[in-house]
């Protein structure tokens, strides 16, 4: 099964995202591909990014970051539930995907937005995507939009339009097609083998299949350099 983490990422007091969020999970539970996560930012009490090296490197010294680290890294794939703050998303989100860089690589993701407006919060959600695309994850095109989101919710029920609950099923089947392309870029090079010019076992023995890649240039030798250094920022 593809390990879903579903997160929530309101951080109002009086939110209507929660139950928006409840159905995700349980729509995505009635498919049966997945295994659920659900993951409600506002209990994840992340404080603002305070780690002293960069998160490429993946060298936490808090254990906030190291348990956030994780449960991002045991998710295959993610559905984000996102309103839509000032033609943007909340800062809480932006704070979370900053903290990771290697756990979100090369992971599908799809977006349900909403907003009290008619635009459902697709302003945000494309704001969003830009960020996602940076982390190197895919976001699927098929999405959930909820325009007018008072008008749906009552108390912590959620009722879904008939086009909602198309989207959110043609989100799953994306996020299960993009999974089964994505295995092979979330494989170490290890695993990979020669066909990656990795080897080093087939280079001992000789096996002209195998060459080291240099690097690419003088910013990947400086990265591949920099690797025990830390943040100044």
């Amino acid at each position: 099964m593809i390990r879903l983490a579903i997160i929530s990422a309101s951080t109002s007091p009086i939110r209507t995202g929660a139950p928006i969020a409840a159905w995700v999970s349980q729509s995505a539970r009635r498919s049966r591909a997945f295994e659920v996560d659900d993951i409600d930012l506002q209990q994840v009490h992340l404080p603002l990014f305070d780690e002293p090296a960069l998160p490429r490197y993946r060298r936490y010294v808090h254990a906030h970051t190291i348990q956030w680290s994780e449960r991002v890294d045991a998710a295959d794939a993610f559905v984000m539930v996102v309103p839509e703050y000032n033609r943007g998303y909340p800062a809480l989100l932006k704070n979370a995907l900053d903290y990771l860089a290697q756990e979100w690589a090369f992971k599908p993701v799809g977006i349900v937005s909403y907003g009290s407006g008619m635009s459902g919060g697709i302003r945000g959600a494309e704001a969003l995507s830009g960020v996602l695309t940076a982390l190197q994850m895919h976001p699927v095109r098929e999405m959930v939009v909820v325009p007018h989101v008072e008008k749906h919710t009552s108390g912590e029920t959620f009722s879904p339009t008939p086009g909602m609950t198309e989207g959110a099923e043609l989100m799953f089947e994306s996020l299960v097609r993009a999974d089964a392309a994505m295995n092979l870029l979330r494989t170490s090079s290890a695993d990979v083998g020669w066909q990656q010019g990795t080897d080093e076992t087939l280079a001992q023995q000789g096996d002209r299949r195998w060459t080291p890649r240099p690097p690419r240039d003088e910013r990947e030798a400086w990265r591949r350099s920099a690797a025990g250094t830390t943040s100044t920022l």
